[in-house]
Parts: C-alpha cells; structure tokens; sequence
C-alpha cells in the first residue's frame, strides 16, 4: 500500500506547508535524502496551544502536539521529495519538546510523532530519534519536529 492510500486509509490529509518565518526553507533535498526545518505543531497557520510541558501543557496533549508538527514536516518534506509517494523511508526524528525543568518524559511526547509516521509507512518509518528537553521553543510552541527521510 502506498503511503498516499495509506494516509487516505487513516483519515490524514498533510497539511500546507508552514511560511518560513524567518530565512530559511523548509526543506532541503542533500542527494537521496531530503531534510527539514524544524516544524511546529501550526493547524491553519496558529498554534492551538502554547507553554512548558508538565506545566501549562498537559504531556497528553504534547504527544498529540509532536504529531501535529511531525505531519507538517512531512508535508515540508513531501513537498521536496516530489510527493508523499516519492518517501521511501524515514530515517531520522528529532522532537524538541519545552520542558518544565522536572518533566523528564520527552521520550513519550516524541512518541506521538514517531507512532504516527510508522502508520502511514510502516516498516519504512522505524527511524532513529532523539528526543531533547529544551527552555523554550519559538513562538513559545511546547514542541518542534525535524525530519530526515529518504526520497
């Protein structure tokens, strides 16, 4: 199945690809592998939710958060590669997750991106991952998402 009829299967449609704020692009293709910038979890060009996680931000609502932003890097990756169907692996994630200084539970939060991309390619999505705690994340977003994944 590819992962187009994956995505229509699941009930995803990828979102736009999110404005750059600043001088950059969202994405980069270096030989087979396309990288992206980090993404937001943005839904309709707004964060639906903002703050330190294990503080304002519930690590529930995180997880759900880092597959918000994992789609859109996906999206910014699609995009390069010459559509969703042209990924024929992830390789590598890494979820920055704003951390309250006693939330130890990244990897959790970082799940909810890494759950989300082994739906839509299967055996193609196990990937590497970090999952880092940072003081905050731009525009105060409680997570941010990159990609590497090979097209």
């Amino acid at each position: 199945m590819s992962a187009a009829e994956r995505l229509a299967e699941l009930g995803i449609q990828l979102p736009d690809v999110a404005v750059p704020v600043g001088a950059y692009v969202p994405a980069a293709r270096v030989g087979s592998q396309v990288w992206t910038s980090g993404q937001l979890p943005f839904i309709d060009g707004r964060l639906p939710l903002t703050g330190k996680v294990g503080a304002e931000v519930t690590q529930e609502a995180a997880t759900e958060a880092a597959r918000t932003a994992a789609l859109n890097a996906l999206a910014a990756a699609a995009a390069v590669a010459g559509g969703i169907d042209a990924i024929t692996r992830i390789v590598k994630v890494v979820v920055y997750v704003a951390s309250e200084a006693s939330f130890t539970a990244q990897p959790a939060v970082a799940g909810g991106a890494s759950t989300v991309l082994g739906e839509i390619f299967g055996e193609a999505g196990v990937h590497v991952r970090s999952a880092v705690g940072v003081a905050v994340l731009p525009l105060d977003s409680p997570v941010e998402v990159e990609l590497v994944v090979e097209a």
